[in-house]
Formats: structure tokens, C-alpha cells, sequence
């Protein structure tokens, strides 16, 4: 069921059609019933007082942007009643017999994941950025949260890169001389130039991993376009919003428009992208398809929230590993194609993540021990 079916009950604009979808729903479980009555709660509450980088970005996929913006204050709501742990259910399994869990707790280290990485210098030194690391140099900054690279105009002899790799658990932001702002999610490598030639195309190169970015435009350049290349494509920006998935374990590499405008080239083919479409290449036979999807999901992990839309829990495993830095193992094979429909956030214990899959009856139980989960 669409969310926005829940505002429009509360708001009693529900066509006739609508009311049977949402009676349906609703009569389903006890769940259901306690989720509507706690967004219900919420709704009514002062909106401007709610934290903002807790709302829930899973808004239903083929929603304008437009639209988006009016549903954005109701579903923060709805994210407040996710956030205080109540049974989170929209794809429960059907007849599916409640087992409890056994949770078996040794030496756990798994850890929530915060804003850490490696800086490498262009003559190769490495410099540690966490919390209470500050490091200065040249024309960059950083307070260990973040960096930043005041602009600097160069000459061609005077290039020179740096390298950002944030590990799994980790996650960093940072501010390129030109203006671009990157965020880097967990285990992702960016190659940068320490400073950009006025005027000529400003190149980065994702190693791997994922990243989001705010390209500065290319009027504030003299014209000079912007591009990101990877060993898969090359992705050509004029000034605009975009986010790049290059894991190392996926099967694709996939770039996801946000606003503005970019040419995917993966030597083969260019296909331009619309904001809200995402293309993928294929590193099995390098073919490149675009699709439209949900981009607000898609980035949610920039605001501090995970967002699954019927993923698949092996997928979400792999995800929630990256930030926890833990390994997984399945004991029961079946459960890795269960799909799962959530949005966890991120500042939240892994045990607290799994018991919210867990209440929906996706899995029985699960084990901890140091860092390693079994799903059974």
C-alpha cells in the first residue's frame, strides 16, 4: 500500500477505491493498526520541532517532485514512529507463524559506523581523519569530520592528487577546490586533484565504492564541464546532483540523477540522463540500460537513513555490512530472497536493526558473535 493513502485518510480525502485498499490494510494485522495510530499520533504533532534528517524518504516511487514536497512533512511523521521501534510492517508474510528468537549475544564489537578515513598525499603519506584529527596543509582543512580544499587556481606543472578512502564503517564528506561538495558512503576510494585548471574539464575518478555529488556549475568555471570516470563509464556533468554506485562486489555500476543533467559513456554507448532515471552497466557484458526509479530511496544513505523498497535480505545484509563492518552468514539459504520493505536509520545499533526485521517475521533469529551475524 502507497503511504500517501495513510496522509489521505487522516486528511478523510480517500476516493472510494481508496477506502477499500486502506480497509483492507488496515484490518490485516494488529500491526498495521498500531503503525497507522502512531503516524496518526504524530501527524498532529508540531512538525517544525521534528529533526529533519530523521524523515522518511521511502515516499512511493512514481510521485512527482512536486508531490514529494507536500508529502515530505507527513511522512517525517510516519519516520518518527518507525524511529521509536514499533512493529514496522508493509509486506508482512502471510501466514507466517511467529517463532521467538533466540539472540545470542558473544563479544560483540559491531559497532555503529561514523565519519572516518585515509587521506594519501600526492608523495603517498597517510593521514588518519576521525573526530578530534585535525590536519592542515596546503589548501586543505580538515576538523576529522570533513575536509575541505580552498580554491586554488593551478597551472598544468602544478597538479597534483589526493586520495580519499573511507572504510567499511565509515562514511566522509568533502569539499573540492572547485566548489563540489562529495560524500563518500562506506568503503569507497575517490581520486581527486588537490586543485582544478581554471577553465579546462574538471576530472575525479571514483576507485570504487559510492559516492554523491554536488557538482559545482560549470558557469562559475569559465564553462568548464565536470566528470567523474571509473573503469566502467565515464560520466560527463554540467552542473547538477548525482550518486554513483561502483562496489567491488556488484554485479553493475549504477548512476542515479538527482537534478541537472549527465551523459553516461561506456565506450560503447553515450545515453543521457533525466533526473529521476538511473543507468546501470553491466561488468559481465558492459550493456548499458536506464530505468526510472525511486531516486529519493536510492540516496536516502546521504541523510543517515538506510531505505529498502522490496529488496532482497541478502542485499540488505550486504548494505548493513558496509556500515556495521560485519560478515554474515545465512544458516537458512531461503531467507537471502525474502524482500523486505523498511526505513532503518542509520545511528541505530545493529541489534536494533535486526530485531525490526526480525518483529516483521522476516527472519526467527539471529546470532552475534564478535563480528559475525547468522541469520536463521
Amino acid at each position: 500500500m502507497e503511504f500517501k493513502l495513510i496522509i489521505k485518510k487522516l486528511n478523510k480525502t480517500l476516493t472510494s477505491e481508496e477506502k477499500i485498499i486502506f480497509s483492507k490494510w488496515y484490518n490485516e494485522s494488529n500491526s498495521h493498526k498500531d503503525y497507522f495510530n502512531s503516524v496518526k499520533k504524530n501527524y498532529k504533532t508540531d512538525l517544525d520541532r521534528i529533526d529533519f534528517e530523521k524523515g522518511w524518504l521511502a515516499i512511493q516511487g512514481d510521485l512527482q517532485i512536486t508531490k514529494r514536497k507536500y508529502y515530505w512533512k507527513y511522512a517525517i511523521a510516519a519516520s518518527i514512529a518507525l524511529l521509536i521501534s514499533i512493529n514496522f510492517i508493509f509486506n508482512k508474510k502471510e501466514n507466517t507463524k511467529v517463532i521467538e528468537p533466540t539472540i545470542v549475544k558473544n563479544n560483540n564489537t559491531i559497532k555503529v559506523g561514523s565519519d572516518k578515513a585515509i587521506l594519501t598525499l600526492k608523495d603517498g603519506t597517510n593521514i588518519t581523519l576521525e573526530k578530534g584529527q585535525q590536519f592542515v596543509s596546503g589548501n586543505l582543512e580538515s576538523n576529522g569530520e570533513e575536509i575541505i580544499y580552498k580554491s586554488k587556481n593551478k597551472s598544468k606543472t602544478e597538479i597534483a592528487y589526493n586520495y580519499l578512502t573511507v572504510p567499511r564503517g565509515g562514511e566522509y564528506y568533502i569539499k573540492l577546490s572547485d566548489g563540489t561538495e562529495v560524500w563518500l558512503n562506506s568503503e569507497s576510494q575517490l581520486k581527486y586533484p588537490v586543485s582544478f585548471i581554471d577553465g579546462e574539464t574538471r576530472k575525479v575518478e571514483l576507485v570504487y565504492g559510492e559516492a554523491y555529488f554536488e557538482v559545482s556549475p560549470s558557469i562559475n568555471h569559465k564553462g568548464s564541464k565536470f566528470r567523474v570516470i571509473n573503469d566502467a563509464q565515464e560520466v560527463e556533468v554540467i552542473g547538477t546532483e548525482f550518486n554513483i554506485k561502483a562496489y567491488k562486489d556488484e554485479i553493475g555500476v549504477y548512476t542515479t540523477l538527482v537534478e541537472g543533467k549527465v551523459t553516461i559513456d561506456n565506450g560503447v554507448l553515450k545515453q543521457e540522463l533525466a533526473p529521476n532515471q538511473q543507468s546501470k552497466i553491466s561488468l559481465k557484458d558492459k550493456t548499458l540500460t536506464i530505468s526510472s526509479i525511486d531516486v529519493y530511496s536510492e540516496i536516502a544513505w546521504r541523510k543517515g537513513l538506510f531505505s529498502f523498497n522490496s529488496k532482497p535480505l541478502k542485499e540488505i545484509m550486504v548494505v548493513l555490512s558496509r556500515w556495521y563492518d560485519f560478515e554474515v552468514v545465512f544458516a537458512n539459504k531461503k531467507l537471502e530472497k525474502v524482500k523486505f520493505n523498511g526505513v532503518l536509520s542509520k545511528k541505530d545499533n545493529i541489534e536494533e536493526i535486526l530485531t525490526i526485521i526480525k518483529n516483521a517475521n522476516f527472519i526467527n533469529a539471529y546470532d552475534i558473535t564478535d563480528k559475525k551475524i547468522t541469520i536463521k
